[in-house]
């Protein structure tokens, strides 16, 4: 597989489901290397394979789509009035062109049809005055007052927040109504099954920007009884109805006594019952009850649920890999629905009144990045041609799994991927990004092995596992690391290198780590710490000196006590830069400019004093990149990074 593989690569959304369950469509996003862009189109599929998948609208930037509940119409997001993504609707019998139903100057969120197919929910930022409306640079200044203000991606929150909104998308002089007010975020919108209150998640306490609270509130579909559900004490999202409309489910996680995060807790499946707003008793609120064990996290892959008639389904971690099962509304044991060695991003189901149930789903695997199938009557069907394309125009590695255990005989789990030849093959040992996901069964995604075949390809062993603080191996596994981070960390990880490098055709003698986010906030403790067991190192978007990521970072103040504790004293001896002067391995340093989850001054921080140290350092800088530079930059900057990691690699290895 080479870098330029990328176009092979295809990002598949959530597809959406006719109500008979009968037609699929799906957003489907390819990097454009030539054009060093990226196009996304929008294919309708015939969910019993009989007709291959066809586009449905010409538009080069359609998303997001989302059939009516009776099916007569497609309500999608395509750039509009201002350049912003606006909703759309297309026809879906007898023709006609797409038009737009919304003109916000900031655009409109992802949209969400009434039951009865009469009105669209949707989120749109409404500045404060004054702003966003002329050059950036000729803004007035801004007045902070919370510690959470921006976003990765995105920049400035706390001035444009989002509102919430229903519009009828037939009138044609419709005014929307805006359903929320005042310096408050809302966003995860759904619909009650008789159409008369629309749930979210907003946080609207009194410390709201100062922690990681959030609620589950409610509102009627006119404005009125706006009341909240839940009542603190989580970090929740993705508030659904239940079928019966008499609760609302959400997935989340317990805050602490601050209301901080655990950054290595699970997020669950949650329920809380739906009261009258005339009948919320006074100083008694009701307590939401956990309907999934510790052993069940929400993957970061899916980041979605969908109740239905006998359940909500939910896509969990699982050693490496992302099932969907079926959790019963009282908590009983989940119905496996869809498992085995691949992951479940997003999906959809239809279920029809004669009892019969269609679910669409994207699925990626060691062979695919994502395609969508569809399971019926327990029977699956692959409906588009992605990995077939990928098998056959790319050469793919196979990934050997193994189990390593750590000093303490705790099971490891690992893979390597092997270059073509006898070897021995010079190594690359890759650390994941989190601490809490996942390496796993996808050629794509946050947690993708496509890196790990280009390098393989290029003729390194390539060696990636799961240590005890990522998800997917039950709650304990994760809160192995809570009270010393890095170096419990590095003893599993490197007790899965040590057990890889037992293989004769791996080179003991040529070894690099590398990694991002988590995995350079590791590459640098380990060049500190276990420096002479690598050639050369490459750190990306690490985090590195946690006092200032605390101060930099969009979520640092709450992340820095989730995954360091909340004793200060100990952030200097969990930080890299700390032991800066015991540093003398080589190392590349990757950042992007505008990288606000680990700012770039973190890389700054760590070139300077490796260079001033005399240490072979070098810095590779992507100017108007965030974060996810390495999934989602411009093709061109995506081919430049795998450009210099090889060469990197080919001069230290």
């Amino acid at each position: 597989m080479l870098p330029t593989d990328i176009e092979l690569l295809p990002v598949l959304g959530r597809p959406t489901l006719s109500p008979d369950g009968a037609h699929a469509v799906v957003e489907v996003t390819r990097a454009d290397v030539a054009g060093d862009d990226y196009t996304t189109e929008m294919l309708i599929v015939d969910t019993t394979g009989a007709t291959p998948p066809r586009r449905v609208t010409q538009g080069p930037y359609d998303g997001a789509p989302v059939f009516s509940p009776d099916g007569r119409f497609l309500a999608f997001l395509r750039p509009g009035a201002h350049g912003r993504a606006q909703i759309h609707l297309l026809p879906m019998r007898g023709g006609g062109e797409a038009y737009p139903v919304t003109d916000h100057p900031m655009g409109a969120g992802q949209p969400v049809w009434s039951p009865d197919s009469t009105r669209i929910a949707y989120t749109s930022r409404v500045p404060a005055p004054g702003r966003y409306q002329g050059p950036a640079e000729q803004e007035r200044p801004r007045r902070v007052t919370t510690l959470v203000y921006q976003l990765d991606g995105f920049g400035y929150t706390y001035d444009r927040p989002r509102q919430v909104f229903v519009t009828d998308p037939f009138a044609a002089e419709a005014v929307p109504l805006q359903l929320t007010d005042g310096d408050y975020d809302h966003g995860d919108l759904a619909w009650s099954p008789d159409g008369r209150l629309l749930a979210f998640v907003t946080a609207r306490h009194e410390e709201r920007g100062d922690d990681s609270r959030n609620d589950v509130w409610a509102v009627g579909a006119d404005g009125t009884g706006l009341r909240p559900l839940t009542h603190g004490g989580m970090y929740l999202f993705t508030p659904r109805f239940s079928a019966d409309g008499g609760s609302v489910v959400f997935c989340g996680a317990e805050l602490d006594k601050n209301n901080n995060s655990c950054a290595t807790a699970s997020y669950g499946l949650w329920s809380v019952p739906v009261r009258p707003a005339d009948t919320e008793p006074a100083g008694s609120p009701v307590v939401p009850r956990r309907l999934t064990g510790d052993a069940h996290h929400l993957s970061f892959a899916s980041q979605m649920i969908w109740p239905a008639a006998d359940g909500v389904y939910f896509a969990s971690d699982h050693r490496g890999e992302v099932h969907l099962v079926l959790v019963p509304y009282d908590g009983g044991e989940p119905t496996p629905v869809i498992t085995g060695r691949r992951q479940v991003n997003g999906y959809a189901v239809a279920e029809t009144p004669d009892g019969s149930v269609t679910v669409a789903a994207v699925v990626a695997g060691d062979r695919s990045a994502g395609d969508l199938m569809v399971w019926r009557d327990g029977t699956e069907r692959v409906l588009t041609p992605y990995g077939a394309e990928l098998a056959e125009r790319a050469g793919l590695l196979p990934m050997e799994e193994f189990t390593a255990h750590a000093p303490d005989g705790y099971p490891l789990h690992a893979w390597v991927v092997r270059p073509e030849g006898p070897g021995p093959h010079p190594v690359i040992f890759q650390v994941k990004g989190g601490p809490y996901t996942q390496w796993g069964y996808t050629l794509n995604g946050p947690a993708a092995f496509d890196e790990a075949q280009v390098y393989a390809s290029a003729g390194y062993a390539v060696v990636l596992g799961n240590p005890r603080g990522c998800s997917g191996y039950g709650q304990a596994h994760g809160a192995h690391v809570r009270d010393d981070l890095p170096r419990r960390s590095a003893t599993d990880l490197l007790a899965i290198l040590d057990t890889a490098l037992e293989s004769p055709d791996l080179d003991a003698g040529r070894v690099g780590v590398m990694g991002g986010s988590f995995g350079g906030y590791m590459a640098a403790w380990f060049n500190a710490h276990h420096g002479e067991r690598f050639r050369a190192m490459i750190g990306e978007r690490g985090l590195y000196a946690i006092d200032s990521y605390a101060a930099t970072s969009d979520d640092g103040a709450d992340l820095a006590v989730s995954l360091y504790g909340a004793d200060r004293g100990r952030w200097a001896e969990q930080s890299p830069l700390t032991y800066v002067d015991r540093m003398s391995t080589p190392m590349l340093v990757i950042q992007s400019e505008e990288d606000k989850h680990c700012p770039p001054e973190q890389a700054q921080r760590l070139f300077t004093e490796l260079k001033v140290r005399k240490v072979p350092v070098e810095m590779l800088l992507f100017p108007g990149e965030g974060h996810d530079m390495s999934r989602s930059g411009l093709p061109s900057h995506r081919l430049a990074r795998f450009e210099a990691v090889l060469e990197w690699w080919g001069r230290h290895l």
